[in-house]
């Protein structure tokens, strides 16, 4: 007696989905800091939620979604250990893994410490797997297929923006501004997207009939 298996996608999608929106507003569009709201949801919801979900789609035998939700799960982990690590003030506060002392020795610094240069090959890579990625959307739905290259979009904006961080110091502080809030608000689209696919399929395997159309393949 077999039994039926639920749909590990929704939760997937919300982990990543709310997550990109968080970042992208107060980040991007409202220019804010990274904060512990963006880095708790990076690690547990964007992070291990869709772990996990790639890990039920490996069960159901969904190579793509396996892929796919463990990758993102784990770019939302680095994400966050390259916010944190990655920065003098933990260094300064002796947080751990530094040392307990580096607050009393003088020019202690982060050996962490991320450059644009490396961010704009951290993004492109990502925006790169991305794409290759959007093709294998080709035969599922247009809800998919528009999170994929909505992503695959951000993350080539993010390597334009390190780019020009790494290579043109004297960019204007204007232009960076309004480049970022246009980021901004292209990942808080890229990240609706997903969380409206999530409930959709929700909405949808509940009630038993279309509730919220995802476009789906005839």
């Amino acid at each position: 007696m077999s039994e039926k298996s639920a749909n590990p996608a929704p939760l997937g999608l919300l982990g990543f989905g709310i997550t990109t929106i968080l970042l992208n507003f107060i980040h991007n569009a409202r220019l804010g800091s990274v904060d512990g709201v963006i880095l708790g949801m990076g690690i547990f919801y964007g992070g291990i939620a869709q772990i996990i979900a790639g890990i039920l789609e490996y069960k159901k035998g969904n190579t793509f979604g396996t892929v796919a939700f463990t990758s993102y799960g784990l770019f939302w982990l680095s994400f966050v250990a390259l916010n944190w690590l990655g920065t003098t003030a933990v260094a300064e506060k002796g947080i751990w893994p530094f040392s307990s002392f580096g607050v009393y020795i003088l020019d202690y610094d982060t050996p962490w410490l991320v450059s644009q240069e490396a961010f704009m090959i951290y993004f492109l890579m990502w925006g790169i797997f991305t794409f290759v990625m959007f093709f294998g959307t080709l035969k599922t739905n247009r809800a998919l297929q528009f999170v994929f290259m909505s992503l695959a979009i951000l993350f080539f904006l993010l390597t334009i923006k390190s780019a020009v961080l790494a290579y043109v110091p004297s960019v204007s502080t204007d232009w960076i501004t309004l480049f970022t809030r246009i980021i901004g608000v292209e990942g808080i689209i890229c990240g609706a997207s997903a969380v409206y696919l999530a409930l959709a399929e929700v909405l949808n395997e509940v009630h038993g009939k279309i509730v919220l159309p995802i476009s789906s393949r005839s």
